[in-house]
């Protein structure tokens, strides 16, 4: 067990895996399905609105998005915006909420964001990105102070931008290999993933690369080929919530044992969200694939699935499948 009292980053094996934030998915309940069928290194929440956070009505809103289990650790809180002094003020809640560590999202590329000038905008604004970090490491005490960002806006800018952010010494820099006009469209970029290694590596920073990685072997060899400390993990889990394990081969999980994990994680969304108006049942329906599948009949049970408008009706679901 590491060591909470020092920066975790510092004590990770390596290569080290990581559970990439992504909204809508990474709640608590997934991170806890994920948990038992093989655990991370490190785990993320999903990314959060520190003007949100910052709100009398937002705040009682967004505090499920926190929730976390001990046996998630080390497990860091994502907050995202544009306003230095709310990160300020989201960092002393994350230290108050007992995580382990805090990151800024600087690469997310869904429009309704960047209008606000945050995530993948702060590449454009390399003061105020600079600034988001040092007040972030203000209020964050011991907590180390990461970032996730990408290789450019509107075109690749990977050293210069990356060299800026080194400035502000973030504990670790976490790249998705594209800009944020491509998006998911094309191939990450790996080249430049690894010229990003070169800096942080000279930095005395941990680099971590994410971009298309589908299985754990691919992980290692890209550690190893582009000289990276680790890989964060995001639609990979989608196909194989045994990723994180190597020594499962999900293929060898029967109909029933994957079924068991959708039941688990129906029961465990409800539990995290019943009091909140927030998040339905619809949610979990983009997880049905992650567990009916590879099986005869998964198609159609699927199909059935997402008319699904509570937990009974899942059960009920089930039940007329032969589950």
């Amino acid at each position: 067990m590491y060591n909470q009292n020092m920066n975790f980053w510092k004590q990770l094996p390596k290569p080290f895996f990581i559970l990439a934030p992504m909204a809508d998915v990474t709640d608590m309940a997934f991170r806890q399905i994920v948990v038992s069928c093989g655990k991370p290194d490190v785990m993320f929440t999903e990314f959060v609105s520190c003007d949100g956070l910052c709100s009398e009505i937002g705040k009682p809103k967004l505090l499920p998005h926190l929730k976390f289990s001990d046996n998630e650790r080390p497990i860091i809180a994502q907050f995202f915006g544009s306003k230095p002094e709310n990160f300020y003020r989201c960092a002393q809640l994350a230290v108050e909420l007992g995580f382990d560590g805090i990151d800024i999202n600087m690469g997310c590329p869904v429009s309704k964001v960047l209008k606000q000038g945050s995530c993948a905008s702060l590449i454009l604004n390399p003061e105020l990105a600079k600034n988001i970090v040092e007040e972030t490491k203000r209020g964050a005490d011991s907590l180390p102070v990461s970032v996730k960002t990408r290789i450019g806006y509107h075109s690749i800018i990977t050293e210069e931008w990356i060299s800026h952010l080194i400035e502000a010494e973030p504990a670790a820099i976490i790249i998705h290999g594209r800009t944020m006009r491509e998006m998911s469209k094309i191939p990450a970029h790996w080249d430049e993933i690894g010229k990003a290694a070169v800096l942080c590596h000279a930095a005395g920073i941990p680099i971590i690369g994410n971009g298309d990685v589908m299985s754990y072997p691919e992980g290692i060899q890209k550690t190893e080929q582009y000289g990276l400390d680790g890989i964060m993990i995001g639609r990979g889990i989608f196909s194989n919530p045994w990723f994180f394990d190597p020594k499962v081969d999900p293929k060898s999980k029967s109909p029933q044992e994957r079924v068991a994990l959708l039941r688990r994680h129906v029961v465990l969304f409800e539990d995290l969200w019943s009091e909140s108006a927030g998040r339905r049942i619809d949610t979990m329906k983009k997880f049905f694939k992650v567990y009916v599948s590879e099986f005869d009949g998964a198609k159609e049970l699927r199909a059935a699935l997402m008319a699904a408008r509570d937990r009974a009706t899942v059960e009920q679901t089930l039940a007329a499948h032969g589950f």
